[in-house]
């Protein structure tokens, strides 16, 4: 085994994130010094279909370097041979004006922050490198979140983007969503009856979808895709009967709703019903996420 570099993380609070370094070897380690950097940026991403579309989006589309800075830790030296274990504080300073995002991992919106540990060697010695993650919760939301429920009744009139609206078979499935504007820690909740369907029914189910916009001034492409799917009924339901809707918010792949100069990130929530003659009924409603 030769020379091991490991981070290990203690729970950070909102200005300070601390941990150890640990360093294992079996022999005495001559360095040329122990650095820690951390980072965090925004990466922006275009979609095929925008690519060359505006040439505009090239300046703007440059990572959004959030966080950078770089500590030395240990000066030029040898640790002894065994288990060292370095301990460190890093304070989480913002770049001028900037604001310290929430941890998101999205298709073309990415802000991802990370802990770099180098470890200098001399020239006949490898330098090592350890680097981890870590993640970045926002600030809570100051005062109370008022609650916006949402009653929604779904029939053939009040579709849109329909064809041949006298080729639908009849249908009426009634609805309510608790909140649109929802804690990001708890769960999106209502209920959905179906009264009455010609047809029967093959499925119903629950999308988020992120809905990601990157751009400028001269332009901008906003594109939408599925976070996660939640079947919440299959086959043929009884009619009248009330069916629940719960969908928990997955962490990572969601962050409180983000609208910034070059980027926004929102969600939407799609209530999908498949009819048995693969006729394809879906009510979007657009969600505000916060944290609290």
């Amino acid at each position: 085994m030769g020379t091991a570099l490991d981070i290990k993380l203690k729970r950070a609070n909102k200005e300070v994130l601390s941990g150890v370094v640990v360093i294992t070897s079996k022999d005495t380690v001559q360095h040329q010094g122990i650095s820690l950097t951390m980072e965090g940026s925004v990466n922006l991403q275009l979609s095929a279909k925008s690519v060359g579309v505006f040439e505009a989006f090239y300046n703007s589309v440059k990572p959004i370097q959030i966080i950078n800075s770089t500590i030395e830790m240990v000066k030029p030296g040898k640790l002894p041979s065994g288990k060292t274990e370095i301990p460190f504080e890093f304070p989480l300073h913002m770049k001028g004006n900037k604001v310290l995002y929430e941890t998101y991992h999205g298709v073309f919106v990415n802000i991802q922050y990370t802990l770099r540990c180098d470890m200098r060697r001399s020239l006949l010695a490898k330098d090592l490198t350890k680097t981890c993650e870590f993640i970045v919760h926002s600030l809570s939301q100051k005062g109370k979140l008022m609650p916006s429920p949402v009653d929604f009744t779904i029939t053939p009139e009040t579709l849109q983007n329909v064809k041949e609206r006298a080729s639908l078979p009849k249908f009426l499935i009634r609805g309510h969503l608790s909140s649109t504007n929802c804690i990001i820690t708890q769960p999106l909740t209502g209920e959905l009856v179906v009264e009455n369907a010609e047809a029967a029914v093959k499925s119903i189910e629950l999308q988020l979808v992120r809905v990601e916009t990157c751009g400028c001034a001269e332009g901008y492409a906003r594109d939408a895709t599925e976070v996660q799917n939640i079947q919440i009924a299959d086959g043929d339901v009884c009619r009248g009967l009330p069916i629940p809707i719960y969908m928990v918010f997955p962490r990572l792949f969601t962050c409180p709703t983000l609208e910034t100069t070059n980027f926004k990130v929102e969600f939407e929530v799609n209530i999908v019903v498949l009819l048995q003659d693969d006729h394809l009924i879906t009510e979007n409603f657009p969600l505000k996420l916060c944290r609290m």
